[in-house]
């Protein structure tokens, strides 16, 4: 997983840590997929839980970042995404106790923000990093799954949590191939050139 420290012998460069980012982050989301549908369809209260911990996964995975690449002030969208991402996981745990189509309505706006956010970010990135096509086609899905859940929000049966597990499972796809597409371009790098 993620490494905290903040030794500066042993930071990663910030290939590597995009690399070792862009992973962590499709880890989490798989694994979070997996408890959704193995326990959260059954039990309500995890359900919860799970549906709490996504946004604020995501304020902890923006705020590293953000960290390892200058500082929250020196990133705005990733300090933004960070403020919003906090800020929804209180919005939703206020949510769960009016319903869960509160809760996918909350998700909606979520989704929308943070696509637009993490888009501007891989932006940003475009010119210092790779595989920020990538990142910038997952904002855009994002936002786009952002107003879908907002309309569905609006249906007369209520959602479960298997509603929110498509937009994190392909969170977790652009997360991995990212890191692939990073990991492919590092080794090729790498390779020594015939005489």
């Amino acid at each position: 997983m993620i490494d905290l420290s903040t030794s500066q012998s042993q930071a990663p460069s910030p290939a590597d840590w995009l690399r070792s980012y862009y992973f962590n982050r499709a880890a989490v989301s798989i694994g979070w997929i997996a408890a959704a549908l193995l326990i959260g369809r059954s039990n309500a209260a995890l359900a919860g839980i799970f549906l709490v911990a996504y946004p604020a996964w995501d304020a902890l995975a923006n705020y590293l970042d953000a960290q390892k690449t200058g500082g929250l002030a020196a990133n705005l969208s990733q300090t933004l995404n960070f403020a919003v991402s906090v800020l929804t996981a209180a919005a939703v745990a206020i949510a769960l106790s009016i319903s869960m189509n509160a809760v996918l309505l909350v998700f909606g706006i979520w989704a929308a923000f943070s696509g637009v956010f993490q888009l501007l970010t891989a932006a940003r990135r475009w010119r210092t990093a790779g595989a920020q096509w990538v990142m910038i086609l997952s904002g855009a899905q994002s936002a786009l799954a952002g107003v879908a859940f907002v309309v569905m929000a609006r249906a007369d049966t209520p959602p479960d949590i298997t509603a929110i597990v498509p937009y994190v499972a392909f969170g977790a796809f652009y997360f991995l191939l990212s890191a692939i597409w990073l990991t492919v371009k590092s080794a090729r790098r790498h390779v020594p050139v015939p005489n």
